[in-house]
């Protein structure tokens, strides 16, 4: 994709998602710098498992995914973790090189992330008509189609996420947000045929991008795949209906308040959420493009006098975000991300120092997706049913182990029925 169709995509999609309150992946992936060399051997199965390729070999599976922590279930009064899930709507690898960087920020900070792996990131362009997206004419997308290299780079980048413990979820493909065809729009067939064309994209890249010497993605994707982000956060009723009939188990396209989640449509909905908007009396969404059009607007590159202060702005509001939490309800902060250099890439520095900042703190889990529903699916209903109690920020009246024992707390020492001090 050349570069003025690049920047003139961005530009429509940017104008095209200003009024949504959903963030919108404009990246594409063109212009790549080799890659370098990877520490481990790309494309080894996980420990103790024999691979077995699946169709042309874009995929394979090699048993259990490693470094997947087994779900435990609260113990009476147990106070829950606090979990945080940073996730990335539109993953790709591209000449900014964020999706590998942003792996040694997990890495370095005992946290594991969601990668939303756009289908047409898997797809080069000269093969764009196989891509035949619901009310649009084949070969359509709003963020463009990719090229060998770029291929090359992201398949790179999902296999070695993947053997780190990450989840690889998608963003789908086209990315239409709006009227006229928009995923707001799409039928429970139509996002039924888009999921299946994004599974289709990812589990045949060797044969579309003529790459059958390259090592596969080390997963079975129809397995793999339980939750997505919706693009511009458009289309979550019929998607979700889709969704449950596939198997799904998540999803994260809607937005919540800071409380403990429950399910939907068959689906814990995991959708992110307002938190604190520093200098302003009302909440902001828990994702990098909110934060930029209420600071810039549609200007992907706002005034360099502000970028600091606009990427104070955000870190300082998640971790508001966070600290309500973690000293409130213990709700899990769900925080959605592009890999973008907006406003100079401000907002990529501000998602650093937060996952710097929590990620290390006692009692707290960065995890994917998938880990906290694996989570939610190992805790006795009644416990979470009781938590959902919690409204923002609110944390028990007496203590964790009085609210989640199931009997009252004992009276402390000195107080009327208080057992009698041991002379």
């Amino acid at each position: 994709m050349a570069a003025t169709q690049r920047i003139a995509a961005g530009v429509a999609l940017a104008a095209a998602c200003a009024a949504a309150l959903g963030g919108c992946a404009t990246g594409t992936t063109g212009s790549h710098q080799a890659p370098a060399p990877a520490k481990k051997k790309a494309g080894a199965p996980a420990p103790g498992s024999a691979m077995r390729l699946i169709g042309d070999g874009s995929t394979a599976y090699t048993g259990t995914q490693p470094h997947l922590p087994r779900p435990e279930r609260l113990k009476p009064g147990q106070k829950p973790p606090q979990f945080v899930v940073f996730s990335w709507d539109g993953a790709g690898e591209d000449s900014q090189k964020l999706f590998s960087h942003f792996r040694k920020v997990a890495k370095a900070n005992k946290a594991t992330m969601t990668y939303f792996l756009s289908g047409v990131y898997m797809l080069p362009e000269e093969k764009r008509d196989l891509y035949k997206p619901p009310e649009h004419s084949p070969g359509r997308s709003d963020i463009g189609f990719n090229d060998e290299q770029g291929i090359r780079d992201t398949v790179e980048q999902v296999r070695g996420a993947w053997l780190e413990g990450n989840e690889i979820g998608t963003h789908f493909n086209g990315h239409f947000c709006g009227a006229d065809g928009g995923v707001g729009e799409w039928s429970v067939a139509e996002w039924k045929s888009e999921i299946a064309q994004a599974k289709s994209f990812v589990k045949s890249w060797k044969t579309n991008a003529g790459l059958k010497n390259l090592p596969p993605l080390p997963f079975d994707y129809d397995k793999e795949l339980i939750g997505a982000r919706t693009p511009c956060l458009e289309g979550q009723k019929n998607f979700m209906k889709a969704a449950h009939e596939l198997g799904w188990r998540y999803d994260t396209s809607g937005v919540n308040d800071q409380l403990w989640p429950k399910k939907k449509e068959g689906l814990w909905d995991l959708s992110m959420q307002l938190v604190p908007f520093p200098g302003h009396s009302y909440e902001q969404l828990t994702m990098d493009y909110n934060f930029m059009v209420n600071q810039s607007g549609t200007a992907t590159q706002g005034d360099p006098d502000k970028r600091e202060f606009w990427g104070d702005q955000m870190r300082d509001g998640l971790l508001k975000g966070f600290e309500r939490a973690y000293d409130g309800n213990r709700a899990p902060l769900v925080i959605g991300n592009h890999f973008e250099s907006w406003n100079g890439g401000t907002y990529m520095r501000a998602v650093q120092e937060v996952v710097e900042n929590v990620c290390n703190k006692a009692d707290v889990r960065c995890v994917s997706f998938r880990q906290l529903a694996d989570w939610l699916d190992a805790q006795d209903p009644n416990v979470l049913a009781k938590l959902r109690t919690l409204k923002v920020g609110e944390a028990p009246k007496q203590s964790w182990t009085a609210f989640l024992s199931g009997r009252p707390a004992p009276a402390p020492k000195g107080v009327p029925g208080a057992p009698a001090a041991k002379p």
